[in-house]
């Protein structure tokens, strides 16, 4: 968790300085591009557009004389809003002063200005100033040149004035019984119709300290792939329209001619095909469109969570990415865990986005991945460090298999990188080499040790052979132990560990003769060795301090298994390997043995007598 936090807050600090804004926009626009697009352009608007064509007959800029021609034709064929997307704060004669005798009286027209910033503005034409059939067409270009938002009102402390959009669609609106007024609730928020829209943040959504100045919301760009209906200037002159074409519509003249370089990107803009950017007029319609919309469909402007619900959020999938890689520890599996969980956030993420919410994408992303990698090394650091335990303790004494299978059950037995106390049933073995002593004094150090350790290494192998783990060696003597460290939770296992303890016996004996045999061929002298297994319950555990630890089992089956090693030390002298076992263990081999009682013993510092018992060879099969 600690991992948790940490990537957050840095994921929360990278997306602070702006560091993921552009990224995050990136996925906005990929978003808007994913939503189901509509059925079929908004056929409440309609284009009269500028082309090449246009300009190349009537001259740029077109003059006074042609656009109040324009406005005379558009108003007899009836509709409900004009909307002039061409600016005229200067006289292009001829005919200025047929134009404003038309714009005289401007009832249903709209004409743009720029608002601008001080002396970048542009006015109205003179005819229309201070009156409400101004509206500014001022566009917000995001970093990287698209536009993803959209504006109502712009002031400058002394006036307050509405977009151009904003006034034709008031306009189409009015008929409807559809007004704009201050939500009762929050006299600060616009409402259009039943709809309150929102005022965009600085840090809504994906934006970091974006200018916020204005009335500002986010642009659906819904039909975008739909292009509106429209008709060039050349068209409406010459009479050739139908007055049903443009009858109760938005009507919006604006310049589609490449190049008078009024184009722009928008987030369907960012794809293989050509002429990506769309025209002004085209995006003021868009703008129109949207706001039509809200105020008949009840449609609802995409809107952001609060900065604290983002962080939430944030933190949420960075916690789920650390808790997945303590769940899943294969290397395969977390992968695809990790890239399934990245396609579900972006399926929440769509799906939350399909019903209004922009949901953080990049960030929790960036904190899901970096969450599920730094826990992932934590893990494996970890890891590291208890194999490493592990291995101190039992490295040397067990087999490969083993000391893989110690690995997968650590969380049984392993704690704070030692081994807990537990309880088990288990079997112990204890070895002793018979005459050791005679051997000793007839070697010199170097060449006894060199012998001995011939000895150990041959049965140390055979042990690690049969399942088994060295505990420690003591002199001559090998204390080896079946059953351990994994605690056996079934008669089957406990059954398994007393047969291989005892075939492990078994071995030991051959690989003894062997032994001998070679050391008879090397002139060195032979040796006998004494065997004894017993099966129950003890407790296993760790002892020692930081720097040197031991694993062990103490218990009354220990000592019970030592003392059948060491019992009467001349019976079956005779033999190079005596094998004796307790009842205990008896119990445990079914017929899989030929073995004889001895009879029932008194073992050294135990009161109660046991069935003692001679392992021969094992049962043919």
């Amino acid at each position: 968790m600690l991992i948790a936090l940490a990537v957050c807050f840095g994921t929360l600090t990278l997306r602070a300085l702006g560091t993921l804004e552009s990224l995050e926009l990136s996925a906005y626009d990929w978003f808007v591009r994913l939503r189901p697009d509509a059925a079929a352009p908004d056929t409440r608007i309609a284009l009269i557009t500028v082309t090449e064509g246009d300009l190349q007959t009537h001259g740029w800029p077109l003059s006074d004389g042609v656009l109040a021609e324009v406005l005379q034709r558009l108003a007899r064929l009836q509709p409900r809003a004009i909307g002039v997307d061409i600016y005229r704060d200067r006289p292009v004669p001829p005919g200025s002063e047929r134009l404003a005798a038309t714009l005289a009286r401007p009832e249903g027209i709209v004409w743009v200005m720029k608002f601008g910033d001080g002396a970048s503005g542009v006015p109205a034409p003179p005819a229309l100033r201070d009156t409400e059939a101004v509206g500014f067409n001022d566009i917000l270009v995001d970093p990287g040149g698209t536009v993803r938002r959209g504006l109502l009102f712009l002031d400058d402390g002394v006036r307050t004035v509405s977009s151009f959009a904003l006034r034709l669609a008031l306009l189409y609106l009015g008929p409807a019984g559809v007004t704009a007024r201050a939500d009762p609730r929050d006299e600060r928020l616009f409402r259009l119709g039943q709809v309150t829209i929102r005022p965009l943040e600085p840090n809504d959504g994906g934006y970091v300290a974006a200018d916020a100045r204005g009335y500002q919301f986010l642009l659906d760009f819904r039909g975008a792939r739909q292009s509106f209906r429209a008709f060039d200037l050349t068209a409406l002159l010459s009479g050739k329209l139908d007055a049903s074409a443009l009858r109760d519509k938005i009507v919006i003249l604006g310049v589609t001619a490449e190049s008078v370089k009024d184009h722009f990107y928008i987030p369907h803009s960012r794809t293989l095909v050509t002429n990506q950017q769309i025209p002004g007029v085209v995006l003021h319609a868009h703008i129109a469109s949207q706001l039509l919309h809200i105020g008949i469909d009840g449609a609802r402007p995409t809107v952001s969570p609060p900065e604290w619900q983002k962080a939430l959020w944030v933190l949420l999938w960075s916690a789920l990415a650390a808790l997945l890689a303590v769940v899943v520890r294969s290397p395969w599996r977390l992968t695809f865990g990790a890239v399934g969980g990245l396609v579900a956030l972006t399926l929440v993420d769509g799906l939350a986005f399909a019903n209004g919410w922009w949901l953080p994408l990049v960030p929790p992303a960036i904190a899901w991945l970096a969450s599920a990698g730094g826990a992932t090394s934590y893990l494996a650091y970890r890891e590291t460090m208890e194999r490493a335990a592990l291995m101190q303790l039992f490295s040397k004494h067990v087999s490969k298999e083993i000391a893989e299978a110690l690995w997968r059950h650590r969380d049984q037995f392993l704690e704070g990188g030692r081994p807990h106390s537990q309880r088990l049933v288990a079997t112990v073995l204890f070895t002793d080499l018979m005459g050791f002593t005679s051997v000793s004094e007839k070697l010199a150090p170097e060449a006894l040790m060199e012998w001995l350790n011939e000895y150990m290494e041959v049965m140390a192998g055979e042990i690690s052979r049969h399942g088994g783990v060295i505990n420690k060696y003591i002199g001559d003597s090998i204390m080896a132990m079946f059953g351990v460290p994994v605690a056996r939770t079934g008669d089957e296992e406990i059954r398994a560990d007393a047969v291989n303890a005892v075939q492990c016996a078994l071995a030991l004996e051959s690989a003894l003769e062997r032994l001998n045999h070679r050391w008879r061929e090397r002139g060195l002298a032979t040796i006998g060795m004494r065997i004894g297994i017993f099966t129950g319950p003890m407790v296993a555990g760790s002892l020692g301090g930081a720097d040197r630890l031991e694993y062990t089992v103490i218990g009354d089956t220990v000592n019970t298994a030592s003392r059948l090693e060491s019992f009467d030390k001349e019976l079956f002298a005779h033999s190079p390997c005596r094998i004796l076992i307790g009842e205990a263990t008896l119990r445990y081999l079914g017929d899989r043995f030929v073995t004889e009682r001895v009879g029932d013993a008194t073992l050294k510092g135990k009161e109660e007598k046991i069935a003692v018992y001679r392992v021969v060879r094992a049962a043919e099969a």
